[in-house]
């Protein structure tokens, strides 16, 4: 009861101040899915020794066996030192195609020395939900299953089955990611709902919500100068490391092509509207002229927009030398591309080659867990379910779709042809965002709203 009525103040308090939540009307669920997260908070699902990533599979395969899934319709399979998480709630039409949620369990690694409060332990306060996972995603994993256990108690039949499934490595390797990839290849779509999706302005009023439609693809190539070497006292003309360093300034310079598709035209046209004055406009003629210098300009200059225009590529490791007094036989640098869909790895490497204008640098792809993957298409059975769903709570809120500069579980699922989109229900402000950083949060009169956002979307999409 406490918890309850932790989440009932904190959503009575922001939804006086700044219209953020509806009023409760899942109790149940909204308790449940706060105590989930909190417990899976506590429990550090890092890569490495000591990976906690399998009990947080069993703390979910717990709650929803508890909640009336079979016993034997939620499965978790060890990979490594993690393990998967799949549920499968069987639908009354078996010639429908499954519709999947997909999450992930790790979470990226966080010192207790460096946080003002122990990241693996949860703490409630000041109306948000603090600790590693908080926002990135283990909130998310307990909605959604606190969602499905108060859809079986409603009496809900599905038509088609829904698949729940919770990746355990998203965060590093992402060998579990395509594992499962590969075993629901047979999906109608997939639900991500990992990330957030609502934005709050400054004064914490929610602004607007955007659903995940394409990502860009992720890659690192490796460049390296080789040299005989020889003693500093010495000197050469040719120099590894000089060689490398020009070649990087040069890679530092160059600016891809700025270009469009129609997931960001549509994202660029519609949050113009909620941009200050020279960056709508640059935004607008950005969608008049992809060409438009000026606008490329302004929207490249902004580090929340850059990675929504082209393809970005950044020097982000460098080592060379062996020796203080000898000259360097070898140097190497990794760059770091987010590649715009519709582009392979091997087209920017070679671009890379060209832009680094040196014969003596020597490019490698040394991407991991990564493969190229286009954007879904803008399907209207999902615009309607998403915009519905989110409306429950925020009426009227625009709703309309975005790109991803970052990489996550749709990928695998976009490489094999079926379409995925990033519907998390989460709303905070961009000064909250600490995903992957300190102090990571989010607010948790997001629960009964998204309670109420995950049943009706789920019940659209499985009728």
């Amino acid at each position: 009861m406490s918890k309850l009525i932790a989440i009932s103040a904190a959503a009575t308090w922001l939804s006086a101040s700044a219209s953020l939540a509806a009023p409760s009307h899942h109790p149940q669920a909204e308790e449940q899915a706060l105590d989930l997260a909190k417990k899976a908070i506590a429990l550090r699902s890092v890569r490495g020794p000591s990976n906690q990533a399998p009990d947080v599979a069993t703390l979910f395969r717990s709650a929803l066996v508890t909640g009336g899934f079979a016993d034997r319709d939620v499965t978790i399979t060890a990979v490594d030192d993690t393990a998967y998480l799949i549920a499968r709630w069987t639908g009354s039409d078996p010639k429908l195609k499954p519709l999947v949620i997909s999450g992930h369990m790790d979470v990226v690694e966080a010192k207790p020395a460096d946080w003002q409060r122990d990241p693996f332990t949860p703490v409630v306060e000041n109306g948000f939900l603090f600790g590693r996972g908080a926002s990135d995603m283990k909130l998310d994993d307990a909605l959604a299953i606190a969602a499905l256990i108060e859809l079986k108690r409603q009496g809900y039949k599905p038509r088609r089955d829904i698949v729940l499934e919770y990746s355990g490595d998203e965060e590093t390797t992402m060998k579990t990611s395509a594992i499962i990839a590969e075993n629901l290849s047979n999906a109608e779509l997939v639900l991500n709902i990992d990330g957030v999706g609502g934005l709050l302005d400054k004064d914490g009023k929610p602004e607007y919500f955007t659903w995940q439609g394409a990502e860009k693809t992720y890659g690192d190539f490796q460049l390296t100068v080789t040299n005989p070497g020889g003693h500093s006292s010495a000197p050469r003309d040719e120099n590894a490391i000089n060689q490398l360093a020009a070649a990087l300034v040069r890679i530092g310079n160059y600016k891809f092509k700025a270009e469009l598709n129609d997931i960001t035209r549509a994202y660029f046209t519609e949050a113009a509207r909620y941009e200050e004055p020279a960056v709508a406009a640059a935004m607008r003629g950005f969608v008049a002229n992809p060409a438009d210098e000026q606008a490329v300009a302004v929207l490249r200059s902004n580090p929340s927009l850059v990675g929504r225009i082209g393809t970005t590529c950044v020097a982000t490791m460098i080592n060379g030398g062996h020796a203080l007094n000898a000259l360097p036989q070898r140097a190497t640098a990794n760059i770091n591309c987010r590649i715009f869909p519709g582009h392979s790895l091997a087209e920017i490497m070679s671009e890379l080659r060209a832009v680094a204008a040196d014969p003596a640098v020597e490019l490698t792809d040394v991407s991991q867990g990564s493969v190229i993957t286009d954007a879904s298409p803008i399907r209207s059975d999902l615009v309607t379910a998403v915009t519905k769903a989110i409306r429950l709570s925020y009426p009227g809120i625009p709703v309309f779709p975005t790109i991803s500069a970052g990489a996550s579980d749709s990928m695998w699922f976009r490489h094999l042809n079926v379409p995925s989109y990033g519907v998390s229900p989460l709303f905070i402000k961009t000064t909250d965002r600490f995903s992957h950083g300190l102090n990571e949060r989010a607010p948790i009169a997001n629960i009964p709203p998204s309670i109420s956002y995950f049943l009706s979307l789920l019940t659209d999409l499985s009728k």
